[in-house]
């Protein structure tokens, strides 16, 4: 059996750029199978350097991943990766599995889920709010803006807002609900290949039974695995 390497690297070939305040080169993976070996930018990077994973609070200071955050997450998907496919592996499956199981799916289904808020605030005749969410929310995690809303909101319009998501919108906030309860900010990601173990799976189950008792928790999973859908939203 051949030897399969892979590293994460600083691509000192192209210019630095910001995250969240430090300057760095772009973080690149780099894989080696049979005396060849493929480049490619990190998935995580890009993903973890959004403003929104970037914490301002007043007073107390500001706060943001770490590169040894990123690459702990680039580590885990690679090795997921290697591992599902050590019988039969070439550096094309590689590439093709690294863009499918690396996607984190709270991303994915978030922005379906801001075009919903946009066009139900519209219709409610409030369109400054729906142009404030979808133009000027890249600093805000859409799900923390819910809960911002149950709060200010009277119940019916919120009740009204999460129920009329399930049918126009991606299962956004069950997604993310679940997540929230598994992870620690600021790796606040349900990547696909975590979505892919069945102990995951059968856990968001658990958690929709709970809270989510009026939607069918199979119709949800369903809703889950059609990800790729959304990236065409």
């Amino acid at each position: 059996m051949y030897k399969i390497t892979y590293k994460t690297y600083l691509n000192e070939r192209l210019k630095k750029v910001d995250f969240h305040g430090q300057l760095t080169h772009p973080l690149y993976v780099q894989v080696t199978f049979e005396r060849k070996t493929i480049f490619f930018k990190s998935y995580y990077f890009e993903l973890f350097s959004k403003p929104r994973y970037f914490l301002i609070v007043p007073g107390a200071g500001s706060k943001g991943p770490s590169l040894e955050q990123v690459i702990e997450k680039e580590t885990e998907v690679v090795n997921f990766i290697l591992d599902k496919f050590k019988d039969d592996f070439s550096l094309e499956k590689f590439k093709t599995a690294y863009a499918y199981y690396s996607k984190d799916l709270c991303d994915i289904t978030e922005k379906g889920f801001i075009d919903y808020l946009y066009t139900y605030f519209w219709d409610k005749g409030s369109p400054h709010i729906g142009d404030l969410i979808k133009w000027g929310g890249s600093h805000v995690i859409a799900y923390d803006l819910i809960k911002d809303f149950k709060r200010t909101f009277n119940k019916a319009l919120y009740d009204e807002l999460v129920e009329n998501s399930f049918y126009y919108a991606p299962p956004y906030l069950p997604i993310y609900g679940y997540m929230q309860q598994t992870k620690r900010w600021p790796m606040l990601i349900l990547p696909v290949h975590e979505w892919s173990r069945p102990e995951t799976q059968a856990a968001f189950r658990e958690y929709v039974g709970v809270y989510y008792k009026g939607m069918g928790t199979e119709e949800l999973v369903t809703k889950v695995n059609r990800w790729p859908d959304y990236l065409k939203m």
